[in-house]
């Protein structure tokens, strides 16, 4: 019987797999590929070309540095060797192929195109005889997570993923030079997956843990016009939530529901997003209405909920995950650049399902602010996460787990493919960047340039020459931001309600073109030479956040056209930014300093700050404030940063009166790259030991171990006091309360012990105080010693 009902779920299935109402067709609207595209001055010139000459090789570097290239060697035999690393490792030599290829695209590199060749040979070489590939298994790593035999642990494996992020990389390989090499490995791979997975009887029914190859697919669809990766992209996207045929991986996985059923942004961001990316693919080639409500339903539940002003998404560091409704802090904010990447992603392909420009105006806010900040300007040290406030912080060279430096270095790259795109007789610019183009429309070659130095400089000057004249329609993207819509959604809105006065002009001549869905739509014949000027006035705009922001309330972000503004206490006199008020009088005037952090807009205006005098009283004073794109932060000295700032003294923090703690330097013998020592004398004040809204210090993921941290002082004090606020996160991580505690002076250049009157305390939740005899000392440090298997941290360390 039970065979019976599994026979009727199988054949169910395969013949719901294309249902009547989404038979295959051409996506609605069609990218204008980065081939197509050619950038050689403006904003994104220097940032193409540093990823071309210093990010590409830099994280081929660090691959093979790291083991992850030898990996592929060693499992072809052609060294011997163990596995290193993560077995999810594979995908960013796949993701730096991409990037690589690109890069080849925009510039031809013998060099870089003799160099993969190699790596592609070692990467064909570990591919199994029935396509199969997978390092971590071929060389028969010990890690639980890959499972005991192929497939068995999809949930955790990462074996769909890699492979996803292959075919993204053999496709683009296979665009930028001709050749096949790649691209038959991936379709070898694709080959056995589309045999091993399926509705029939000999199948598997399961879905990756973490989704990317849906993408992949499609783009082999793409490439080959094979229908089989078609259907199998949709095959994984049907089977998540279906727990009357296979076991769920739950809502981290987006994996809780059918798609079809769902409606909230859920789990792990970057998988959630590739997830809605692939969906959008398939829903806009087969024509899917259930595939479109869902995730219109979704991408409406991040725009209006689940978003940050700098188009970040992905509240929480616990599972890199989406957090609930206006969850949106903003110094543990987590943002992960990769999830960045892959909102612009999925607003792009939700702008090729819809031709809305909202989607666009998403896509522009994200790659300004929330992506380009995860990258330094020289193009060799990133973020993985992207707080909005911070106590001071710094890129990083690479990441055991370095999925955010390769998918840097594959975006970059692929950003001229998003300037354009076209529909028929219609052709739509949607990013102002400048370039020139030869785009095929309806058959017929046009050419178009821009010329401009957005986003810095409000005018575009679009020239169009078709090959002879001919009519069609320019639709222009008129920023949401020029009509005083921050984002499509009432999560953000503008403190004052006038609206920028953008104009167009074709020939020298103001037109008031018809605006459909956010495009000034131009529709005429159009002659070579024909120029568009549009100009869309750069006012600097107030932000207010929903009151249902907890975060926000009380706060107000700054921006100018599509970038949003940070205070970094470098700019300030105090060093600080908590402090600083900027109500609605201030008057911020824009200063271009083109020799400032790669070149950038400075905003420089009179705000105030707030205080407490030696009396202990709290006092405003009148300032000079700067402001600086919120991209180019910790690009000099570890100071305090902060996107949204107080909108009025009762929202402020004040800057403390001087204390002994407060005015020292503070060290560690070691700290977590996320956290910071100034944490500890920041006079942020705790509410409870897990309070992971405030900085901190932890010792992760030292475990077990004994650790100081160190103040010294401005100048030899007496002291006879301490008070230590330790970090718990039992319940979320493996932080604990030490296991024991000692305090050491420094007197006369020599260390000795304090003569304490108590215990030190190790009690959660409250200030632990210890007395001792005084003694005048030039430092102060903190011995721990860890508990065992734990690691742990202090929030805030006071000194008397």
């Amino acid at each position: 019987m039970r065979f019976m009902l599994v026979a009727i779920l199988l054949s169910g299935l395969a013949a719901l797999s294309l249902p009547a109402h989404a038979q295959p067709s051409d996506s609605v609207i069609d990218q204008v590929p980065f081939t197509a595209v050619q950038i050689d001055r403006g904003f994104w010139a220097p940032r193409l070309a540093t990823n071309r000459q210093v990010t590409v090789p830099y994280d081929f570097d660090k691959c093979d540095q790291t083991g992850r290239i030898a990996n592929f060697a060693r499992a072809g035999g052609l060294e011997d060797g163990p596995f290193q690393g993560i077995f999810y490792n594979d995908s960013d030599v796949f993701k730096v192929i991409e990037g690589a290829s690109y890069a080849l695209s925009l510039k031809p590199d013998p060099k870089l195109d003799a160099y993969l060749d190699d790596l592609i040979a070692k990467i064909a070489a570990a591919q199994e005889d029935d396509g199969y590939l997978y390092c971590a298994r071929t060389l028969n790593d010990k890690n639980k997570g890959i499972g005991p035999e192929r497939w068995s642990n999809l949930r955790v494996s990462h074996e769909l993923y890699n492979v996803g992020h292959m075919y993204e990389a053999a496709v683009a390989h296979h665009q930028a030079t001709g050749k096949r090499s790649f691209l038959d490995v991936a379709i070898k791979n694709a080959d056995l997956v589309c045999k091993v997975f399926g509705p029939n009887e000999d199948q598997r029914i399961d879905v990756p843990g973490h989704e990317e190859i849906e993408i992949g697919l499609v783009r082999l669809y793409h490439a080959t016009g094979d229908r089989k990766y078609l259907d199998q992209a949709k095959f994984f996207i049907d089977m998540r939530g279906r727990e009357d045929l296979r076991e769920i991986y739950g809502e981290y996985c987006q994996d809780h529901k059918p798609i079809v059923d769902q409606s909230e942004a859920v789990g792990h961001a970057v998988r959630a997003v590739y997830l809605y990316t692939g969906i959008a693919d398939v829903a806009a080639l087969t024509g899917d209405v259930a595939y479109t409500q869902a995730i219109d339903r979704i991408w409406h539940d991040i725009v209006a909920r689940k978003l940050y002003i700098t188009g970040g998404i992905g509240a929480r560091h616990r599972g890199e995950a989406f957090g609930d409704a206006y969850e949106l802090p903003n110094a543990s904010a987590y943002n992960e650049t990769c999830a960045a990447v892959a909102n612009a992603m999925f607003n792009q392909r939700m702008f090729l399902l819809h031709g809305d420009a909202k989607y666009i105006d998403v896509l522009e806010r994200t790659i300004y602010n929330g992506f380009l900040s995860g990258v330094s300007l020289s193009g060799d040290r990133f973020f993985y996460p992207n707080p909005l406030a911070s106590r001071g912080d710094e890129r990083h060279p690479w990441f055991n787990t370095s999925c955010c430096p390769v998918n840097v270095v594959r975006f970059i790259p692929s950003i001229p493919g998003y300037i354009y795109a076209r529909r028929e007789q219609s052709l739509y610019v949607n990013l102002f960047i400048d370039n020139q183009a030869e785009i095929e429309l309806a058959g017929q070659p046009v050419t178009i340039a821009q010329r401009t130095s957005y986003p810095w400089d409000s005018r575009v000057k679009i020239t169009v020459s078709p090959a002879e004249a001919r009519r069609f329609t320019l639709n222009v993207r008129i920023p949401g931001w020029a009509r005083s819509q921050p984002v499509p959604s009432d999560l953000y809105r503008y403190a004052d309600d006038s609206s920028s006065a953008w104009t167009i002009r074709v020939n020298g001549q103001p037109i008031t073109p018809d605006l459909v869905d956010g495009y000034a739509s131009i529709d005429r014949t159009w002659k070579p030479g024909d120029v568009v000027e549009l100009d869309l006035p750069m006012s600097v705009r107030r932000v207010l956040a929903s009151e249902q922001v907890e975060a926000d309330r009380g706060l107000v972000a700054i921006e100018r056209g599509p970038i949003v503004y940070c205070a970094e206490g470098i700019d300030q006199i105090s060093s600080e930014v908590q402090h600083l008020i900027v109500n609605d009088a201030a008057d911020f005037t824009p200063e271009h300093q083109p020799k400032t952090l790669g070149g950038i807009t400075v905003l420089r205006a009179q705000a105030d700050e707030t205080y407490i005098n030696e009396q202990g009283e709290q006092q405003t004073r009148s300032v000079p404030i700067t402001l600086i794109p919120y991209y180019a932060w910790a690009h000099r000295e570890r100071t305090p940063m902060a996107v949204w700032l107080a909108r009025d003294v009762e929202h402020a923090r004040p800057l403390p009166a001087p204390t002994i703690a407060n005015r020292s330097v503070a060290t560690a013998s070691f700290h977590n790259k996320s956290d910071s020592t100034a944490a500890m004398n920041d006079e942020i004040e705790p509410e409870f030991s897990n309070d992971q809204r405030i900085p901190r210090l932890t010792w992760w993921n030292h475990r077990g171990t004994e650790e100081w941290v160190q103040y010294n002082f401005d100048k030899p004090h007496e002291i006879s006091s301490v008070e230590v606020y330790w970090f718990d996160d039992t319940g979320a991580g493996q932080c604990r309360v030490p296991q024991s505690w000692s305090l050491s002076a420094r007197v006369d250049g020599k260390w000795q012990p304090v003569d304490a009157h108590g215990e030190f305390g190790v009690e959660q939740n409250k200030y632990n105080r210890v007395e001792f005899d005084p003694v005048t000392a030039d430092a102060l440090r903190l011995n721990v010693k860890l508990r065992d298997k734990f690691s742990g941290g202090i929030l805030e360390w006071k000194v008397e």
